[in-house]
């Protein structure tokens, strides 16, 4: 009897399909319908018909050239991300390198671990109470504490500082997402070969030769994820400067998304600019990734594609020349 085959691929598309419906509607329609926005005149509650602007670049030249608002959002989102992600970073690469070191052989890691990424499940409302209590003025736990310690001889408006106002930002960013990125960073070193770790004990390697030569090359796909996901997270940052702050004072912590949210739903309606601003945030995200992928890139990889194709080149040269010449 012939046994009949059974293809079981139709089923995977079948499972998929709810996921690439849901993404086509709620994801890439929306994505096309805010890149056309961007080139229109459309904005106002009251629905109107829309045109394409004489000029199709106009919104995106004005938001770059003669809003002001718009570029100081666009640093305020730079700078808020960097002084968080690189504390954010060193911080969890060191507890990666504590957590995963046989030699320390760390007693009640799962506690440990637990409580530090526990900031990152609690809700960004409560957070931002929680702070904006802390350094409520003139009585606050912070303030109390400093005059206790003789810090400072009056109550201090932490909050109406710029200075101030982004650095707690800041911290705040930082503290709710460096248990995370720990978290992954395990993760990828539980995923390496412990062999290798065996064969540097062997050979003497000591635990900071063995983090910069084993672990961080090792870790390069991960730490490719962790940079690009924190840069997504970073310049989209919405929640925590809204509730906390709502981009006071004086905008010092007015983020992107805040000023295409204000330009959409607040005041005039501004559905074209806040549309061209996305795309601009949309162009900014891929350019940044590029850099990555390039920075991040396997260069001994890239070096023996390199050589490969520059051997079939050769080839492929001397097979023509050697087909020439039997043809003579």
């Amino acid at each position: 009897m012939r046994r009949k085959n059974v293809n079981y691929s139709k089923y995977g598309y079948i499972f998929t399909f709810p996921f690439v419906l849901a993404f086509l509607i709620f994801s890439l329609y929306p994505i096309l319908y805010t890149a056309v926005i961007g080139f229109t005149d459309m904005k106002g509650i009251i629905p109107k018909p829309i045109h394409i602007l004489d000029n199709p670049f106009q919104n995106f030249k004005d938001l770059l050239f003669d809003n002001p608002s718009f570029r100081k959002s666009l640093f305020n989102t730079g700078l808020l991300w960097i002084t968080n992600f690189v504390p954010q970073m060193l911080l969890a690469l060191l507890l990666t390198a504590w957590f995963t070191n046989k030699r320390l052989n760390i007693k009640g890691q799962g506690l440990f671990k637990i409580l530090l990424y526990m900031p990152n499940i609690i809700t960004a409302s409560t957070i931002a109470v929680l702070f904006s209590t802390l350094f409520a003025y003139p009585m606050g736990p912070v303030n109390s504490l400093f005059q206790m310690l003789g810090w400072t001889d009056a109550p201090v408006f932490f909050l109406q500082d710029k200075t101030t106002a982004r650095g707690i930002v800041a911290f705040i960013q930082f503290w709710m997402w460096y248990g995370n990125t720990m978290i992954v960073l395990i993760a990828g070193v539980m995923g390496i070969n412990p062999a290798l770790f065996e064969s540097a004990s062997i050979d003497g390697a000591n635990g900071f030769q063995t983090f910069f030569r084993i672990t961080l090359p090792s870790l390069r796909t991960i730490l490719l994820f962790t940079l690009i996901t924190s840069m997504v997270g970073g310049l989209t940052m919405f929640d925590i400067p809204q509730l906390f702050l709502a981009g006071g004072p004086d905008d010092s912590t007015l983020t992107t998304s805040m000023f295409i949210y204000g330009q959409a739903f607040k005041g005039s309606y501004m559905y074209n600019r806040a549309a061209a601003a996305s795309m601009i945030m949309f162009l900014v995200s891929a350019i940044l990734a590029g850099i990555l992928f390039y920075v991040m890139r396997d260069r001994d990889a890239s070096r023996l594609k390199k050589i490969e194709k520059q051997k079939y080149r050769k080839a492929a040269i001397a097979a023509r020349e050697g087909g020439v010449t039997h043809g003579k």
